[in-house]
């Protein structure tokens, strides 16, 4: 692994960006051909502006929900009281809504009521004046725009449709949408937007948290993250949805560790090196909340350095607890909690023994917690020493620090008249440290050695 690498990234199955378009003019010409409006709609006419190419495809059109799904043989109703179905198209999904204008809210995330509409009507009821034009395909060149949208695109704008509040009450989801998408690209927030925003941010919680889990990850994972958290924080909306986090400013380091400063400005470089498609959602998580309990942990010496002992631990429960929060997976919140707990286990790894060294090596997550070791000293002091003796001496093992089968199991001592007990497992232990010291080569040697160092004899009498 070299500096800069990432490891532990979660690769999505490979998609061709161009199969999806070809997909999604498939649906355009099909509806078409059927007698019906369509146009593609939404973030990927943004993109495609853009000059990137999008990996998911929207259809607007005409055509209500039933006669979609009579045109195509393969469709799931996702939403077809909101004219909403996905159509299954060239091993794609392409999301295909009737043109609609959306009554009163009651949810901030359901209209009561959706009247069919034109393609303009249509345009006024979506979140941001970027994500309100509509493309032909056949004129990839001219968006259809009535909101503005072009015009914000090239300025680099986050604005809200018609009134902010408005299209916030709607939908407060888009209170951290706004935040994604100037983070992601790099624009600003138009102010009228940016002020209902901070007006509005102590409400985000108003909603599901799978929703809110979901957009926090992709602020972390879609580029700008330092940057998505800047903008959090000073709106308001990190305290809202990450109080834990939002504590971390003014939690004082000593300089010679951290001369940075506070827990939150290191932790804000920490998220400035997470690369879009290759960290994984465990190791962006773990960046976030690795320093989370050094806020309760701060302790100032007599010298005047300040320690945090026991932040690892306790910040492990609390992570864990913020990623159930999230409505994140088990396997994500048992992975974050482990990565934090973990994250200066290096330190100690030019003292440990041959076999401690081993096991710590052959962790499962190791490629993980190697890359947030490293982002997390290049964003303090900057010593990569202990990193690269880990990753000096990982690379030097066979199979890259996998550990071995052991040579003795459980069923093999019992085999050797030992009786059922805690003592079995510390026998083991002993046993496979021995092994991974290189001392023991084989099961024969193995089993030799026990012998000779715990005879059954030994062992205590039961009642």
């Amino acid at each position: 692994m070299e500096p800069g690498v990432a490891v532990g990234a979660t690769a999505p199955p490979e998609r061709d960006p161009r199969r999806a378009r070809r997909a999604a003019e498939t649906v355009v010409a099909r509806l078409r051909a059927a007698g019906h409006e369509a146009l593609l709609a939404g973030g990927c006419v943004r993109d495609l502006l853009l000059g990137r190419e999008p990996l998911d495809y929207d259809v607007a059109t005409s055509a209500p929900a039933s006669l979609v799904q009579r045109i195509f043989p393969r469709t799931v109703p996702v939403g077809v009281q909101f004219g909403v179905v996905l159509v299954l198209e060239q091993g794609e999904k392409i999301e295909v809504a009737t043109f609609r204008s959306d009554g009163r809210y009651v949810d901030h995330r359901h209209p009561v009521e959706v009247t069919p509409s034109d393609a303009r009507g249509d345009a006024r009821r979506r979140d941001f004046t970027v994500n309100g034009m509509f493309l032909d395909p056949d004129r990839p060149s001219e968006p259809i725009d009535w909101v503005g949208g072009r015009a914000d695109l090239e300025r680099g704008v986050v604005r809200a449709i018609g009134d902010p509040r408005a299209r916030f009450d709607e939908d407060r989801l888009r209170l951290l949408r706004a935040v994604r998408f100037a983070a992601r690209f790099g624009w600003e927030i138009e102010p009228g937007t940016l002020a209902a925003i901070e007006s509005l941010a102590p409400t985000v919680t108003t909603i599901a948290w799978e929703r809110i889990g979901d957009e926090v990850v992709k602020i972390l994972l879609e580029g700008g993250a330092r940057r998505g958290f800047e903008m959090l924080e000073t709106t308001g909306l990190l305290a809202a949805v990450l109080p834990e986090v939002a504590e971390m400013r003014r939690v004082e380091q000593s300089p010679d560790h951290h001369p940075e400063g506070d827990v939150l400005a290191h932790t804000l470089l920490c998220l400035g090196r997470i690369e879009p498609a290759r960290h994984s959602e465990h190791v962006a998580l773990a960046l976030l909340l690795h320093d989370v309990e050094k806020r309760s942990c701060a302790e100032r010496r007599p010298d005047g350095r300040i320690t945090f002992h026991g932040h690892c631990e306790r910040g492990a429960e609390t992570a864990a607890a913020i990623v159930r929060r999230l409505r994140r997976s088990g396997d994500v919140e048992s992975r974050v909690a482990w990565l934090v707990d973990r994250h200066l286990s290096h330190l100690d790894a030019p003292r440990m023994r041959a076999s401690t060294l081993r096991r710590f090596l052959g962790e499962p997550w190791i490629d993980d917690l190697l890359e947030v070791i490293r982002i997390d000293a290049l964003s303090g002091s900057g010593d990569l020493g202990p990193w690269e003796f880990c990753r000096a001496s990982r690379d030097s093992l066979p199979g890259h620090a996998v550990l071995p089968e052991p040579l003795l199991r459980g069923r093999d001592l019992l085999d050797l008249g030992y009786r059922p007990g805690p003592r079995l497992g510390e026998i083991l232990d002993r046993a496979f440290d021995a092994q991974l010291e290189g001392e023991l080569v084989d099961a024969e040697q193995a089993r030799a050695w026990v012998l000779d160092r715990f005879p059954p004899a030994a062992e205590p009498q039961g009642r």
